[in-house]
């Protein structure tokens, strides 16, 4: 295990978004972002769900995971890029579609 990973490794449930209320975020499924110890990971949060591949990002201090990925929001092919860090025991970062919407988000660990 790469142990810089170790921080954001694991499911982390979506306890809030900038863009869609929580009804939206847990449609389908408790919305999550999984990151793995290898740097890859997946997330689902309404009808969008995708597959990452993470980098981490040394920034005033602080470290943050920076992630693109590839996947489907309503069956529809998508694609995009975000971040995370984690403060106070909780991951908060941005989400992005490529040339659609973003959120933010604030997700706690399981």
């Amino acid at each position: 295990m790469k142990a810089k990973f170790e921080p954001f490794v694991g499911k982390w449930f979506i306890a809030e978004m900038e863009a869609w209320d929580q009804d939206f975020v847990n449609m389908e499924v408790p919305g999550h972002f999984t990151f793995r110890k290898d740097g890859t990971g997946h997330f689902q949060f309404g009808l969008v769900q995708g597959e990452m591949d993470c980098r981490l990002e040394h920034m005033g201090g602080k470290v943050r995971i920076e992630f693109s990925w590839e996947g489907q929001e309503e069956l529809d092919p998508a694609i995009g890029r975000g971040w995370a860090l984690i403060e106070d025991g909780e991951l908060q970062g941005r989400i992005f579609f490529h040339m659609g919407d973003d959120s933010a988000f604030r997700a706690l660990k399981s």
